[in-house]
This record gives C-alpha cells, sequence and structure tokens, in this order.
C-alpha cells in the first residue's frame, strides 16, 4: 500500500493540469484548507500539497477530494489513493470535481456564502445561481479544472496556487463591477488565506451559452478564403474584417474600464526597451535563426526608448484570438490570468495597453498561415497561392482591428496610428514575435516557421 504522499505524488505528476512534468519531485507538505460545508459524510475537503523539485524551489497545488470509508467503483477514474486521515481516518480519495454530488457543494456553498474554518466562500451579488443545475467537469482544459453547472454558471478551480491576488479573479470583478459587455460576469470566488498574503483558489462566472472560439472563428474564415481560389478577403462570404474591427472596440473599451478601476502611471520607455533587448540576447540562444534580424529589431526597441515615458494600467497580458468569445451578444475576452510562464509579481504589473494590442496583431497573422500549413503541402502553386491569401487575410485583418480599437469604427483609409503609437505597435509586436520563436523552438519545432517568418517583417518603420 502506497503512503499518502506516495499516493498524491503519483496522482498530481501525471494531471494534465500539472505543470512540472519530467521533472523529479516529491510531495513535502499537505495542507488541509478545510472541510467543505454542506454535509458532514462523506467529508469534501480542500488540501494544499507542496512538490519540491530536486533544483530545490518548490509549488503549490490544490485538490479537492472526496473522502469514502470505502471504494466507489464510479469513481475509479478519479481514484487518488487510500490512506488514514488524520480528521476523518482511514479514506478512499478521490478529485472530487469529477463527482456530480461534491461539485454542487461547491456552488451551494458560493450561493450562501456559507461559513468555514480556514476559506471564504464570497458571492457577487446581481445573479441568482441555478442550484438545481447539473455539474459536469470540462475536459478541455491543461492548467485549471473547471465545472459547468447547466447553462447558468462555471466554476474554475486554479490547480496551481500561487499566495496573492489572482488577476483573473480581481480583473473580472472590476470589470463586471463597471458593467463591462466584454466579459463573462463575475458571480463569486473561494479564497483563503496564505502565510501573509490571500490564496485565490477558484472563482465563479456566468456560462456563456451562445459562444464560439475566437480562434476557431478565425480560422473558418480563413478556410473560405482558401476555398476560394480566385477570390480575395473582402469578396469571400466568410469575411473577418467586421469582427476583427469590433473585437478591436470591445478591447479597446475593456482597457478603457480597466484604466478607471486601476488607474493609469508611467514607465520608462528605456527601461522597458531594455528588457525588450535582454529577452532578444535570450532568444538568439535558443533560436539562432533570430541572430540575423536581431540589429533591426534593437533598432525597434531603440526608438521606444526614445520615447521618455510611456503609459501603462492594467492589461489582459496574454491576448490572443484563443482567448476571445464571440456570442450573439459580442466579443468576449476571457482568461486575465497574464502570461502563465510569468511569476504572480510580475503578472500584477501594470503594462501598456499595446502589450495586448500586438497580442491580437500576431494572433491575425497566426491564423492564416497555420491553416496553410495543416493543409496538404504537395502542390507549389497552391501552396503560394496559399501564402498569398494568407499574407491578405493577415494584412486586411490586422489594419480592421487597429482602426475598430484606435479610432472606434474609423473609416477606411483614416489615419490610425500616431507616431509614438506606431513605435509602441512595433517594440511590441517585435517582443511578442521573439517570445513566439522561443515558444514553437521548445514546443512545436514545425510551427517555428510561422513566427520566423514574421521577424522579417516586423520591428521596422
Amino acid at each position: 500500500m502506497a503512503s499518502r504522499s506516495e499516493s498524491l505524488l503519483a496522482y498530481v505528476s501525471e494531471a494534465r493540469w500539472f505543470g512540472g512534468k519530467g521533472r523529479d519531485l516529491a510531495v513535502t507538505g499537505v495542507r488541509r484548507l478545510c472541510t467543505v460545508p454542506g454535509r458532514t459524510t462523506p467529508p469534501v475537503v480542500v488540501d494544499l500539497v507542496e512538490v519540491t523539485y530536486a533544483e530545490g524551489d518548490s509549488e503549490l497545488y490544490q485538490l479537492p477530494l472526496l473522502l469514502t470509508p470505502e471504494p466507489d467503483s464510479s469513481l475509479d477514474a478519479a481514484f487518488v489513493g487510500w490512506w488514514e486521515d488524520e480528521e476523518h481516518g482511514w479514506v478512499h480519495a478521490y478529485d472530487a470535481l469529477q463527482d456530480r454530488a461534491s461539485s454542487s457543494l461547491f456552488l451551494e456553498a458560493l450561493a450562501t456564502e456559507a461559513p468555514a474554518d480556514g476559506i471564504s466562500f464570497v458571492r457577487v451579488p446581481g445573479h441568482d445561481l441555478d442550484l438545481d443545475a447539473v455539474p459536469a467537469l470540462f475536459s478541455g482544459e491543461q492548467s485549471n479544472s473547471s465545472v459547468l453547472f447547466g447553462e447558468d454558471s462555471v466554476l474554475k478551480f486554479f490547480r496551481k496556487i500561487t499566495p496573492g491576488e489572482n488577476p483573473d479573479i480581481t480583473t473580472h470583478r472590476a470589470l463586471t463591477e463597471g458593467g463591462s459587455d466584454h466579459v463573462a460576469a463575475l458571480y463569486g470566488w473561494i479564497g483563503a488565506e496564505g502565510d501573509g498574503a490571500p490564496l485565490h483558489l477558484a472563482m465563479l462566472q456566468q456560462f456563456l451559452r451562445t459562444a464560439t472560439d475566437g480562434w476557431e472563428f478565425a480560422l473558418s474564415s480563413v478556410r473560405d478564403l482558401f476555398s476560394e481560389a480566385d477570390l480575395h478577403a473582402e469578396e469571400v462570404g466568410g469575411d473577418f474584417a467586421g469582427e476583427s474591427a469590433r473585437l478591436g472596440v470591445a478591447l479597446a473599451e475593456v482597457h478603457e474600464q480597466l484604466s478607471d478601476a486601476f488607474g493609469v502611471g508611467t514607465l520608462d520607455a528605456a527601461t522597458v526597451a531594455e528588457q525588450m533587448s535582454a529577452r532578444l540576447d535570450a532568444a538568439t540562444v535558443v533560436v539562432p535563426e533570430l541572430a540575423a534580424h536581431a540589429p533591426r529589431l534593437h533598432d525597434s526597441y531603440r526608438r521606444l526608448a526614445d520615447l521618455g515615458k510611456i503609459d501603462v494600467q492594467r492589461v489582459h497580458g496574454d491576448l490572443h484570438l484563443g482567448q476571445t468569445l464571440r456570442t450573439i451578444k459580442g466579443w468576449k475576452l476571457v482568461d486575465f490570468e497574464g502570461e502563465p510562464a510569468k511569476p504572480l509579481a510580475e503578472r500584477l504589473l501594470p503594462d501598456s495597453r499595446w502589450r495586448d494590442v500586438a497580442g491580437m496583431l500576431r494572433s491575425f497573422d497566426y491564423a492564416p498561415h497555420a491553416m496553410a500549413r495543416s493543409l496538404p503541402q504537395d502542390d507549389p502553386d497552391a501552396d503560394a497561392q496559399r501564402e498569398r491569401r494568407a499574407e491578405e487575410w493577415a494584412a486586411r485583418n490586422k489594419a480592421a482591428f487597429l482602426r475598430g480599437y484606435v479610432s472606434h469604427g474609423a473609416s477606411e483609409g483614416d489615419p490610425v496610428l500616431t507616431r509614438d503609437d506606431g513605435a509602441l505597435v512595433a517594440a511590441y509586436v517585435a517582443d511578442k514575435t521573439v517570445y513566439e520563436c522561443v515558444y514553437e523552438a521548445r514546443n512545436r519545432p514545425s510551427w517555428l516557421p510561422i513566427p520566423l517568418a514574421a521577424i522579417e517583417r516586423v520591428g521596422a518603420s
């Protein structure tokens, strides 16, 4: 029989949401945050598991567990282990989010803001929760776990827990209280106290029933274009430019609300440019092909440095088409946690709004080229035609998005960016593309040609 630590190690290390796969590690601590109120047996608890790596760094992972005195064959896929629990004796432990009755306990506790030692269930007023909705664990996520409650709400559990306020909650709260039409409304959250800093464990949001993933929506437009070899982007039925412009307006309105809620500060542009240059130098070690373009990219960063002070504020931080949803009521932005690879302290720092704009511009470039690479590459003429159409689609939709963002729907041909804004966009797009080169080299080498080709076009005026 495996010990509790051995069982937890085996379960966590194989979970799809675990971020340390392939590293040597050990479970070095388990903290019981609470027993979820609402029933006494079988209990549902929330444990915080500390894993420590051979290199010395450690991480915290959240495990909501259902503890039963006897095995439950219906939950075999959720089995974590069998051990003697300090509070409940010998138990069979299961991942509680894969059990419907256990998942409903969390919703009920949020609905009533049930008191519990060690944990808080916070409700945002204004929406009557459907407590009769049947819960279902969403299977598509990687780093978190979400439970859908019918067509009413979704409860997202953050698996990796970092002490401090989670920007996904604080940003959604500000936008919800500000009446934003461009996010799923925040209905509540679950929190606890860490060692001198809050722990944000989960957030309950509006379920967007009619939502279509923005990335898939864009790809369908590209697919329509590629199927009409003799037509241009503006001539096909799936022309996306109108949607791109509306998405630009949505982002502009979100940025305005975030500046109202969190304020606007300034940063020394030279400091930002220096950080970008350092990232480029480090990236060149990973992707040697970047070296040929480094002088031009550094020139782009120097133009940024010449701007003196730049405005910074709360932003999304990791925005791309995959972080957007198209509903019958318009565009919505999701997942305000920021760039996952950055420490929480960095993700909470204000940044230029052009960081988000650059992320979207790069996503508009990625969509047609990713689609082109997914198709058979056996006809040079057809391949060349698709590349021309991909460039055309990207250029048209980037221009439409920028017009929507800067001018809230200005007419075709109107000036879009000032000289200073142009320098900011060029630098941030260059920085984002360098990041993409490193990411693809490490994770999807076959996709590396997409950002490498873009490097030849970005970073120059």
